[in-house]
């Protein structure tokens, strides 16, 4: 299969795979609404980052809420206190048991729950159902040549970092495993990765 064939295929893959996905999760995305206002009435459902997408070109991507409200701005007070238990991927700098987490969010996190809107960023084509993770705008050093080598695909829902441990693979080891996907990516591969990923968010390795 040509390289053109290969990427035909993944888009109509995504197309359909994310249409029945949200036809399927649908009572699930209104049941999760609904918990994240009981929890906290004032704050909004969705949450959007700005990410790196493919080309290194910016894009808006969109998770259900987890956080409290001004979390981002909470951000440097929070690693300060919680130092010990801050590490970095791909630049960006992520907590262990991070206190901004809401009791909703510490039970869709872990199930990848919050990640289901971004099921409309593939739709729209800024992301694939399976990819490297998107990087946050901003944090990631878009000079270094393997980032450049890791943005030549679209980012994913799922992807070999989140088979392989999720936040227990960092630095080296995830990005790694990012530009494995990025240099060998084939249609039985994002077939292998999908059928992997239930497993994967059922057992929580690594997710929090």
């Amino acid at each position: 299969m040509s390289h053109s064939d290969y990427l035909r295929w993944k888009r109509l893959l995504d197309i359909v795979l994310a249409v029945v996905l949200l036809a399927l999760t649908a009572p699930l995305f209104a049941l999760i609404a609904l918990l994240i206002k009981w929890d906290d009435p004032q704050g909004p459902v969705f949450f959007r980052q700005k990410r790196v997408g493919r080309g290194g070109t910016p894009f808006w991507m969109w998770k259900f809420r987890t956080m409290v409200r001004d979390a981002e701005g909470l951000r440097d007070k929070v690693l300060k206190e919680c130092k010990e238990r801050a590490y970095s991927r791909d630049g960006y700098v992520k907590i262990r048991w991070d206190p901004r987490v809401t009791s909703v969010g510490r039970v869709l996190r872990p199930l990848s729950l919050d990640e289901l809107p971004q099921l409309f960023n593939v739709l729209k084509g800024e992301m694939s159902l399976v990819g490297p993770r998107p990087l946050v705008w901003g944090d990631a050093d878009l000079r270094d040549p393997r980032i450049q080598e890791r943005c030549e695909v679209l980012p994913g829902l799922t992807g070999l970092w989140q088979i392989s441990g999720r936040n227990n693979l960092v630095g080296e080891r995830a990005l790694e495993a990012d530009l494995e996907y990025a240099r060998q990516c084939t249609l039985g591969m994002d077939l292998l990765v999908l059928l992997k990923t239930p497993w994967a968010v059922i057992s929580c390795r690594g997710a929090y």
